[in-house]
């Protein structure tokens, strides 16, 4: 087992810390050590010395759950060491501790847990440990799915159609009326992109732009080049603003690891 259930119930996540500063991993050591569903914490102050903790553990029967990266190290980089990591037949979530944002794209198609810059606050750790439990399948306290919204009436030559959420791949905003964008065409609703996202929270919409909201499942790519973010939704690319990248990239970053 890669987790420890103590006599209070609380599971305790056999976790790998991995940086080659000693004071950074020091660091994350003493962050992870204060939260309650961290049991062992193992080191390691690079790739090799990491794949030996690993199979250590494995050979001992007490497999690491979680591995926490850094990414610029000398000899094995965290991203070559995702991989492998990925490939393992029981392989321990990966979450990316880096101090750089450019290798979002590394790790989205790693399908790693979660990416954690530099410096690292509590919280943000708080959250990625959450996105952890939850995918060994330990989370005791895991949500009921939120409702399908109702779907949106549209007209259409004199004849009112019900766009679900589930057809429309990305919003456009245009004044206080929304355009959403379908495979079959586009259609214009009296409601602001604002109120929308409110009302398709939890239908698996992310607001990337002042004006787009975007279907997180119709993304195909995630494009990052010179400072500028944009995605590809169907042929369409859409530009996502600097205070919406980290969000996005969070959230296909955990869409990616569920994938088959």
């Amino acid at each position: 087992m890669s987790v420890l259930r103590g006599k209070d119930g609380v599971v305790g996540l056999r976790v790998l810390a991995v940086d080659d500063e000693a004071p950074a991993l020091d660091d994350l050591v003493h962050l992870l050590s204060a939260h309650p569903r961290i049991g062992e914490i193992h080191t390691a102050r690079d790739g090799a010395a990491a794949l030996r903790k690993l199979d250590r553990a494995l050979a001992d029967g007490r497999p690491i759950a979680a591995v926490f990266l850094d990414i610029r190290m000398p000899g094995l980089d965290g991203t070559v060491l995702g991989r492998v990591l990925a490939q393992f037949a029981r392989a321990p979530k990966i979450v990316f501790v880096t101090a750089y944002e450019g290798h979002a794209v590394d790790a989205f198609e790693i399908k790693a847990t979660d990416y954690i810059l530099k410096p690292v606050r509590p919280e943000r750790l708080n959250e990625a440990i959450r996105r952890v439990t939850e995918a060994t399948g330990e989370d005791d306290d895991e949500p009921a799915d939120p409702a399908e919204p109702e779907p949106m009436p549209v007209e259409l030559g004199g004849v009112t159609r019900f766009v679900t959420p589930a057809e429309v791949l990305y919003v456009e905003a245009q004044g206080d009326y929304a355009r959403l964008h379908t495979s079959a065409g586009s259609h214009l609703v009296r409601i602001p992109l604002a109120a929308l996202s409110e009302r398709w929270t939890g239908a698996g919409f992310v607001r990337v732009h002042r004006s787009h909201l975007v279907a997180l499942s119709a993304i195909k790519e995630l494009r990052l080049d010179s400072g500028r973010c944009t995605v590809l939704v169907g042929d369409t690319e859409l530009p996502v603003s600097r205070r919406h990248v980290r969000e996005l990239r969070d959230l296909l970053v955990r869409r990616a690891r569920r994938s088959p």
